[in-house]
Formats: structure tokens, C-alpha cells, sequence
């Protein structure tokens, strides 16, 4: 690539052979972008890139020794990287799901349905970044624009036809997606959480809702698509950019309607209703939440003209997603389920799924719940995860999730602060030993859910990450 390629007050045409915002990737011939962050500020760092060998440096402060001076350093980052990668998103249909819950697992429907269709998909998200067998391991659920860019040139030229890609609330308000050309966008809910970044519901919102509207109004797709799900008060509050086509989803009056025909801990039946038809469908997951998921992905994939009745065929063959009500195989006949819930929300909505079942089935099990908050992030909700898990469960464990550099024991007390005090619960603050004790009380046909970290296969105790997996876990101790 040349500079002056995207770059039009460049002198030379001197070959770029890279960019960050970050020094410590900075390489002879690259171009360092300085973005002011939340910790620190780049700019601080450009004596260090140009010793590092950054040929060009692009800024938006006075009083630095800048090569180019933008009004937005963090939106000239995304453009770029976009044009350096050579905008690999417009060559791919891309699909965009926002949202508190339901974010990996629509990506993940998105690519079974597509998948078995013989299209290929590049996965982008929590979990990882992948693309058939081949898996690139991720630190955010939507990474920077360098790597985010980097990544989908590489999907491409892999043979992905399409992008599933999570969009974070942190990412949208920083602006990491901002070079992505958009076919469809999917908004699943909003519920608390992240309010140690967004400070409010309100802030939370906005940043989600940019989505819609500043990435829908820039994308270069025609014609762009918002699929939004309506039960959620916040979904009946969004405002979709420029002349964006919309469906709606839920129980409630919308273009794609559905009914709970029948919930199980293996499946859950439901009817739906769309403009193209109507139809009777099953999705192999365990869970309102999940039919919501589904629902809000059979809307998104008429967008890319596949027909609600293939998307409903397709689906019954779906094997579930990591981490993600996970039903875990057992020989103590356990109905175990290991699922990523760590907000007050998701957590309800989950047990409030498994109670369901039970009265459906008419069974007389107990449900069990472990459960832990995260350290260095939002206090309030805690009490507010305890209250749930007592709620609508028959005994609560409460341990360490990633506890990070406070007390273990410490955010414990202020889980117990949210307790009905005339109830009893348990209390342990080693994650395996409380997932052994609660496996060990259970009898057979009891359900067992161990929420919080889902597909996570580590702790981070500290500042130190050591391997965890909940899913090993109870394997092993079930041996």
C-alpha cells in the first residue's frame, strides 16, 4: 500500500507496511495513529513510535509533533485501517448483532443455518474469532479497527461469503466498527450491565443505538437492514439511520411473531408468524431466550434471501453453543447446564426457563444454582445477582467468578448483602470445591446451573490467568 493512497496531504508516496494505535506493535514503516484512551493518552507515547519506526503520525491534539493533524483520531484509526486492508467488509455480506444477552448465540445460529446452507461464515465475537475449523483466539468481543480489519481480509481471502459478527457496547462508543459496511444489524435486548464503563442505562443505549444509526447511515450496502426485537422496551425506543428496512421480532404485535408451543430441557417448540408465512418450528436449546435468538435470526437471514421455512429446517440440527445453557452429559443422571449469565437479567431469564420446564414436566426436582460476580467491575449488581438466584431457585452457592485484583471474599459479602437473610445458601470461595459440594447435594433429576463464566476456560485471580473450565470441571468431578 501507499501512503498517499489514503492520505492525500502526504509528500511522497513512501510504502506503509503497517499502522497501530498501539507502540508496542509500532515497526519500521508503519504509520502510528495516537488515540486519546481512558487510561492513557497515545500522544504521550510519539517519541517512543517514532523511535519504534513509525514513518508517519497522525493525531487530533495541539502541541505534538504530528505528521497530520484530524479532527477524530480514533474515527481516522477505523478508516485507515479499513482502506489499508483494502475494505474487506464490502466484498462480504455482514451481519452486526448488539445486545446485553443473546450476542454469541445468534452469531452462532447465523453460521449453523448458513453453514448448511454451504455458505461459508467468519464468526466474530466472545468466544473467539473463527471461520470453519480455523480459530484466531481474541482478548475483546469486538476487537480494535487494526485487528478487527486484519481479521476480516484474512476471513476473506479464507473463502468466507458472509461475516456473524458481535458489536460491544464499549466497542460502538469507541468506535472499533466504525469501517464496517453493515448489511443487517440485530438488536437482541438491553438490560444492566457494563455500568462501570457507561455510567447510565441512557449512556449504555446511545452507544448501542449508534449502531443503527451513524453505522447504518455510513454503510455503502444497499439495501442496509435493522432487525429489532420489540418486547424490549429499549428495542421500542431505537431509531434506525437513513432509509434502513426494518423487521421487528417478539411475542408481541411484529413482523416476525412467535408463540411458545412447548418448553424441555433438551428443546422448545413454538409457533411463528412472519409476512412470508406461518410456520411450526423447534429449536433444540433449552429457553425463551433461545426462541428469542432464533427468531431474531430467521428475520435477519430474509435479508440475505434465505426463506423462513429453510432458516426453521436448518435449525433443528443446531448442536448448541459454548457455554451457553450448555447441557453438560453426566451419569448421575443431573440435569447440569453451564451457561455465560452474569447480570441480574440474563441470570433470571435463565432460571426462570429451567422453573418452566420443571412445572411443564410436572417434576418435583430442585434447581441448584452457583454463581459469582466479576471483580474491578459494576458493585451495583451484585446484591441485585443474589436476589435473583435466591428467587427463583431452591438453594444458591455463591463463589468466586474472576475475581481479578479484589477480595474474593470481599465481593462474596456484597453478594450476601442482596440475601433474604431468613433463607439459607452456601458459601464457598474456591469455584471448584463449591461446584464439587453442590454436585455431590443434588439428586437425580435435579437441575444444576453453574453460571457466570460460560465458555471461559480460565480464572483470573489477581492479575494472573490460570486455567478454569466449568464444563472440566464438573466432568471430572463426576468421574
Amino acid at each position: 500500500m501507499v501512503l498517499n493512497e489514503y492520505k492525500p496531504m502526504a509528500t511522497d508516496s513512501t510504502e506503509v507496511l503497517g499502522l497501530s494505535a498501539d507502540t508496542r506493535l509500532i515497526r519500521p514503516g508503519f504509520v502510528f495513529v495516537a488515540v486519546s484512551g481512558h487510561h492513557r493518552d497515545a500522544h504521550d507515547l510519539i517519541s517512543e513510535a517514532r523511535e519504534r519506526g513509525a514513518i508517519f503520525v497522525v493525531g487530533d491534539r495541539d502541541g505534538f509533533s504530528l505528521d497530520l493533524k484530524v479532527e477524530n483520531s480514533r474515527e481516522s484509526l477505523n478508516q485507515l485501517a479499513r482502506q489499508f486492508y483494502h475494505q474487506p467488509s464490502k466484498e462480504m455480506f455482514c451481519f452486526g448483532v448488539t445486545g446485553t444477552n443473546g450476542k454469541t448465540s445468534s452469531t452462532y445460529l447465523i453460521e449453523h443455518i448458513l453453514d448448511a446452507a454451504q455458505i461459508p461464515v467468519g464468526v466474530l465475537g466472545t468466544i473467539n474469532h473463527h471461520l470453519g475449523k480455523k480459530i484466531w483466539e481474541t482478548q475483546h468481543t469486538t476487537p480494535e479497527p487494526v485487528e478487527l480489519q486484519s481479521r476480516l481480509r484474512e476471513m476473506k481471502e479464507a473463502g468466507a461469503k458472509v461475516i456473524a459478527m458481535e458489536v460491544s457496547s464499549h466497542a460502538l462508543d469507541q468506535h472499533r466498527a466504525d469501517g464496517v459496511d453493515f448489511n443487517t444489524v440485530i438488536f437482541t435486548n438491553l438490560t444492566r450491565d457494563h455500568l462501570d464503563y457507561h455510567k447510565s442505562m441512557e449512556d449504555y443505549f446511545f452507544a448501542k443505538q449508534r449502531l443503527f444509526q451513524d453505522l447504518l447511515w455510513k454503510t455503502s450496502k444497499i439495501p442496509p437492514f435493522a432487525v429489532v426485537n420489540v418486547d424490549d422496551p429499549w428495542g421500542r425506543k431505537l431509531r434506525i439511520g437513513g432509509s434502513a428496512g426494518l423487521w421487528t421480532f417478539g411475542q408481541t404485535d411484529s413482523d416476525f411473531q412467535f408463540r411458545i408451543l412447548k418448553l424441555d430441557f433438551a428443546k422448545t417448540d413454538f409457533e411463528l408468524k412472519t409476512p412470508y408465512g406461518k410456520w411450526k418450528a423447534s429449536v433444540p436449546l433449552c429457553g425463551l431466550h433461545n426462541v428469542y435468538n432464533a427468531v431474531g435470526v430467521i428475520a435477519a437471514l430474509t435479508t440475505i434471501l434465505m426463506p423462513p421455512q429453510k432458516s426453521i429446517q436448518l435449525l433443528e440440527s443446531f448442536k448448541g453453543i459454548p457455554g451457553r445453557m450448555q447441557f453438560v452429559n453426566n451419569s448421575k443422571n443431573l440435569n447440569i447446564f453451564v451457561d455465560y449469565a452474569h447480570t441480574p437479567d440474563a441470570l433470571e431469564n435463565v432460571l426462570k426457563t429451567l422453573n418452566e420446564v420443571r412445572t411443564q414436566s410436572q417434576s418435583s426436582s430442585k434447581i441448584w444454582t452457583v454463581m459469582g460476580c466479576g471483580g474491578d467491575r459494576d458493585r451495583g449488581k451484585r446484591p441485585l445477582m443474589a436476589q435473583v438466584a435466591q428467587k427463583f431457585s431452591d438453594d444458591v452457592m455463591i463463589t468466586s467468578d474472576n475475581p481479578r485484583t479484589e477480595d474474593p471474599e470481599m465481593i462474596l459479602n456484597e453478594i450476601e448483602a442482596g440475601f433474604d437473610q431468613n433463607r439459607r445458601w452456601d458459601r464457598q470461595v474456591d469455584r471448584r470445591k463449591a461446584i464439587a459440594e453442590v454436585l455431590q447435594k443434588a439428586k437425580p433429576q435435579d437441575v444444576v446451573l453453574i453460571a457466570g463464566k460460560g465458555h471461559e476456560d480460565y480464572q483470573i485471580l489477581g492479575t494472573e490467568k490460570v486455567f478454569f473450565s466449568d464444563v472440566q470441571a464438573v466432568q471430572e468431578i463426576l468421574k
